[in-house]
């Protein structure tokens, strides 16, 4: 079978399996933040944590409940991390140095898993799964809730109140994360992925030379790492390593796992608010961008422009030869839409057009089809945009499921538009003008400003994938990163949760022959003309002078 038979059958197989569970995997996800019933574990928890199970929150406390909540978690795994070398199974390892701890905790916390350290020669087990793994669940489950809040905004009316923190984010875990990942860890391992507790083993290769490798709790992260497109690895080379993703079956199942609540949400979307015409038109405008990055992205990376690339029969360098162009293409895709930043290939060994696309993937605000939750809010708000541009055009007030879209919802919806590039753009810069940040970059010239670009365009859209040709494990970006992923996470749930506050309060307006229908296909193609312009006007300057020069070159 060809490489290109494999990889029309595997994008195929993806889509299909995708599209089986787009209803009832949404209508799941509609019921569990519907349901007025708890289940006795959660009760159990309400009563453990303090929550009144039928209390609901207004906008301002929810905000406050995801701060306080994912600050504490800040503080826990930077004190785990410091204190690892006094823990349980920590295999010898030292203390993790306080500003890799700072912002590794910022990035698990802020579900971008960002790593510039190596997993298995940093990390003891229970810090690997008491620490990372906990906060894989809960801040993929952080970023479910707040676009179920928003979702919320719409569908309600003449109300303050978005439901409880408390009890989104234990339902989020319990009823949807915990057991999908509980089976997916359970086939991962049947088809090959390391689960144990072993420490180092000492084994002799075939040339004679000692190598150690270590085992772990790996199964159990991978699993969850995808499903809540969180990213990173418990190895260094992440699921390129065989024991995180042993061959093409377990790739397309963590292709899969990254897409399927993603996919979801927007049906979770149309259910919620009473009209699944508007879920399909989201998931329509996702498929676009996703469709045409993946078409991209193979046709990049399978061009033979120099001599290494001509040998091979495409650009292989740094890609697994169990997955091939099309494996490494629709992983490096699907992460790169998503905040899951996981990789089974080197993005900085692809093509320039290849690595450049990648970045413009990130740029887009990772919304085709996006983080779990993130993905969906972040797309809701770029159709507030939409519909107030369509208002523009025809000069009447814009509207949206109902709600009117005014001067505060206006600047709640450009502020989010602004939060992440500002974090990128200025990180970049200032990392370019310094001299000692200026020391980390290894290629210099138009690559290495795209590696720089690239990794804080990654830490803003806690994507957390990265150009390995920059030395980031420096007091500088260890600072810098981190704060980029805190800013950018948090900044944005604050317009988020303003808005959906606004909304909720509207009291909803007739449809007339005015109103714009958003569940057409005039209303998607808008909406993906929208997202390309607000990218380009945003990100070309600094893509000129990196992986468009570099490429053209």
């Amino acid at each position: 079978m060809s490489d290109t038979t494999a990889g029309l059958l595997q994008a195929g197989v993806l889509v299909a399996a995708l599209a089986a569970c787009y209803r009832p995997m949404g209508d799941y996800l509609a019921r569990v933040f519907t349901s007025a019933k708890h289940l006795r574990i959660e009760r159990g928890i309400y009563r453990l944590i303090g929550v009144d199970g039928d209390a609901e929150q207004s906008w301002a406390a929810y905000l406050r409940a995801v701060l306080a909540f994912s600050g504490v978690s800040v503080v826990f795994l930077y004190a785990f991390q410091r204190l690892q070398n006094h823990l349980w199974l920590s295999l010898g390892l030292p203390a993790v140095e306080p500003g890799q701890a700072w912002n590794t905790a910022a990035s698990f916390v802020t579900n971008t898993n960002w790593q510039s350290y190596s997993g298995e020669s940093t990390m003891g087990h229970l810090v690997q799964m008491a620490g990372l793994t906990v906060q894989n669940f809960v801040s993929a489950a952080v970023g479910i809730v707040v676009a179920v809040a928003l979702v919320r905004g719409f569908a309600r009316s003449r109300t303050d109140r978005l439901g409880n923190f408390w009890i989104d984010l234990v339902r989020a875990c319990l009823r949807v994360l915990l057991p999908i990942s509980i089976l997916a860890a359970l086939v991962l391992i049947a088809a090959g992925a390391v689960q144990n507790l072993d420490g180092v083993h000492t084994v002799t290769t075939l040339v004679g030379q000692h190598q150690d490798i270590t085992g772990g709790p790996v199964a159990s992260q991978e699993a969850i790492k995808e499903l809540g497109t969180n990213g990173g690895g418990f190895y260094n080379a992440n699921s390129a390593h065989p024991f995180e993703n042993p061959n093409a079956i377990t790739n397309l199942l963590e292709i899969f796992l990254i897409l399927l609540i993603p996919v979801s949400m927007p049906r979770a979307f149309g259910r919620m608010v009473g009209d699944n015409r508007q879920g399909y038109a989201i998931l329509s405008a996702m498929a676009v961008l996703w469709l045409v990055s993946v078409i991209a992205m193979t046709v990049f990376e399978s061009q033979h422009h120099s001599g290494a690339p001509a040998a091979a029969g495409a650009a292989m360098e740094g890609k697994e030869t169990r997955f091939g162009i099309w494996g490494s293409a629709l992983f490096a895709v699907s992460t790169t839409l998503t905040s899951t930043g996981a990789v089974n290939s080197f993005h900085d060994s692809y093509t320039p057009l290849g690595g450049g696309l990648t970045l413009l993937n990130m740029m887009t605000g990772e919304i085709a089809p996006g983080g779990v939750g993130s993905g969906l809010y972040g797309m809701l708000m770029i159709a507030v945009i939409a519909v107030f541009v369509a208002g523009l055009m025809v000069g009447r007030t814009p509207e949206y499921l109902g709600k009117k879209i005014q001067a505060r919802e206006m600047k709640l919806a450009s502020l989010y538009i602004l939060a992440t590039p500002a974090c990128a753009l200025v990180g970049t810069a200032v990392a370019m003008a310094l001299p000692g940040p200026k020391e980390s970059i290894l290629n210099p010239g138009a690559h290495g400003l795209t590696e720089v670009l690239y990794a804080f365009t990654s830490a803003s859209n806690n994507n957390g994938s990265a150009f390995a040709g920059l030395s980031v494990n420096t007091d500088f970006y260890n600072t810098a990163l981190g704060l980029c992923m805190l800013l950018a996470r948090f900044l944005p749930i604050v317009f988020v949760l303003a808005l959906a506050g606004s909304l909720s309060r509207q009291t909803p307006v007739p449809v007339t022959a005015g109103t714009l229908p958003t569940h057409r296909p005039l209303f998607v193609g808008l909406l993906v003309g929208v997202i390309v312009i607000v990218v380009s006007l945003t990100y070309f300057p600094a893509l000129a002078l990196g992986p468009l020069a570099e490429g053209l070159a």
